[in-house]
């Protein structure tokens, strides 16, 4: 059974507070973090419409808050392998497989990134997602920065809204790409209809912009270096679709799989940042997995 949405009441003693403040002093919520991470995920409406985490509540709004199923309050250590690319005493880059969730959720409760983490003892920055400083969608593989300790996780999470990490992915999307390289810069918002899903300019949309390069070019497929400026929801995967070139596989927003992919040709292949703590320049990157290596070969080699 599905879970009823917490629903509060804005009073004229809280009139003007910040949304993700006025939704962490509440009971169930989990703190402010956890709001703003509410937020973010769309969970969270303002007389049925979606705000900002910066948004200003006014006295007599309803504030609703889908919670996701309860897990635990506190996700459990699980001897999970993950590949680690990177690590010292403050950090580590993961490289995330294919169908792994970065955190528990309504259907995945255990087998996360986060139950690995745990597993290695990370346990910096918030309770409910340990380390986790951004995120990958569950069949999108690739590289991951985690924290160590809650002063990292504070100093990567503002290197992250600084935009001072590099993030660059490979991407195998439909049709051939009729120009070398671009940028994409359109707002996206949760999808008004489809709820899972995002959109370009749906309800409370966000500044996106994706920058891309023309890799290779495929038959009906166009291979694609992608650099994100900002870090939205499903921002690549909208933002193709709403030039006319979905990724390949995506079966959420293509909707069709001729290759039979099973997931969206979608992977974080490198990751590029200034160590928090020592200045050091760090570049990891990750090799493209055996099934996307297997598709490109199949489009080379008809």
């Amino acid at each position: 059974m599905d879970r009823q949405p917490l629903l509060f009441y804005v009073d004229a003693d809280e009139a003007g507070s910040r949304l993700d403040a006025f939704l962490g002093r509440k009971e169930g919520v989990g703190g402010r973090s956890r709001a703003a991470a509410l937020v973010k995920a769309g969970a969270v409406t303002v007389n049925g419409a979606e705000r900002p985490k910066s948004y200003l509540v006014s006295e007599g709004q309803s504030v609703a808050v889908e919670l996701p199923e309860a897990v635990s309050s506190a996700p459990n250590p699980e001897a999970i392998t993950v590949s680690v690319l990177y690590e010292d005493e403050w950090l580590v880059v993961v490289d995330k497989p294919t169908g792994m969730a970065v955190h528990p959720s309504r259907g995945h409760a255990s087998g996360t990134l986060v139950n690995a983490l745990l597993g290695r003892g990370i346990t910096g920055g918030e309770a409910f997602r340990p380390g986790v400083v951004h995120r990958l969608d569950k069949d999108t593989s690739g590289l991951l920065v985690v924290a160590k300790s809650s002063e990292v996780h504070r100093r990567l999470t503002a290197m992250m809204r600084q935009r001072d990490v590099v993030r660059r992915y490979l991407a195998l999307v439909h049709g051939s790409s009729r120009v070398e390289s671009g940028t994409i810069e359109a707002p996206i918002g949760r999808d008004p209809v489809r709820r899972k899903s995002m959109s370009v300019g749906g309800p409370a949309a966000r500044e996106a912009v994706t920058h891309f390069q023309v890799l290779e070019r495929l038959g009906d497929y166009t291979l694609v270096d992608v650099r994100l400026q900002t870090g939205r929801t499903h921002q690549i995967r909208v933002h193709f679709l709403a030039i006319g070139h979905p990724v390949a596989g995506d079966q959420t927003y293509a909707r069709k799989d001729p290759l039979g992919l099973g997931r969206q040709f979608l992977h974080s292949y490198r990751l590029e940042f200034a160590h928090p703590v020592t200045g050091d320049h760090v570049c990891v990157e990750s090799p493209l997995p055996a099934d996307l290596a297997e598709v490109l070969d199949r489009l080379r080699n008809p």
